[in-house]
């Protein structure tokens, strides 16, 4: 059963639904390590993109429209580390199936990884340095791998969802090499990168969103 674009305008509705419910707590861990805003960055930025993508016409407009809209409302939203991030995200990931009029599983994957490597290319980061990529490139690295093997979607993302999950709480006993936690030193360690827990967040709506369609 292909994806189409009214079932990527339930995904964004899900993943804001989601990081609305933790808006605080990732303020919170933000307010550790960094200026206390992460919560409040994601959660406008999800909304915004929700709203953009909910909006358009489904039997309009194709998946790569809904990714293009989704980059332009989070970057219109957040100007914040994260905005250009996501936005770079949602671009690649429209990029990775232009034309396509719906996604099937293998494409779908394709757009996880996409995201992934648009995150970590756009950020200049790499695993170990406490930043949203430590869950970020496991998970698409999971993700693909299982798929490669032949698993469900649904599976796929099970992996995926517990592969960011790890490391996020990794990012606990790293120093952050980059952006304001990196001035801290030593005193990071001990505390979970915001950007790693609401990437996490994100990731476990996606395996949600992939459980129910293949309920």
């Amino acid at each position: 059963m292909a994806i189409a674009t009214k079932d990527l305008q339930h995904l964004f509705a899900l993943i804001a639904e989601d990081i609305g419910a933790q808006r605080d707590h990732l303020c919170e861990l933000d307010g550790a390590i960094g200026d206390g805003d992460h919560g409040l960055a994601m959660d406008a930025g999800c909304e915004a993109a929700t709203k953009a993508v909910g909006a358009l016409d489904p039997a309009q407009t194709a998946p790569t429209a809904v990714f293009n809209a989704a980059a332009k409302a989070f970057l219109n939203a957040v100007g914040a580390s994260s905005g250009p991030l996501y936005a770079t995200a949602f671009m690649r990931a429209g990029a990775a199936v232009k034309d396509r009029p719906e996604l099937s599983d293998e494409e779908f994957v394709r757009v996880f990884a996409a995201m992934a490597q648009g995150i970590q290319e756009r950020g200049k980061a790499e695993p170990g340095e406490k930043t949203m990529v430590d869950a970020w490139k496991p998970a698409a690295d999971a993700a693909l791998k299982a798929r490669a093997s032949g698993a469900a979607l649904a599976e796929c993302f099970d992996i995926a969802e517990r592969a960011a999950r790890q490391g996020c709480e990794a990012t606990r006993d790293m120093t952050a090499a980059r952006g304001r936690a990196s001035r801290l030193g030593d005193r990071v360690i001990g505390h979970i990168d915001p950007g790693a827990a609401s990437a996490a967040i994100i990731i476990a709506s996606i395996a949600k969103f992939t459980q129910h369609r293949d309920g």
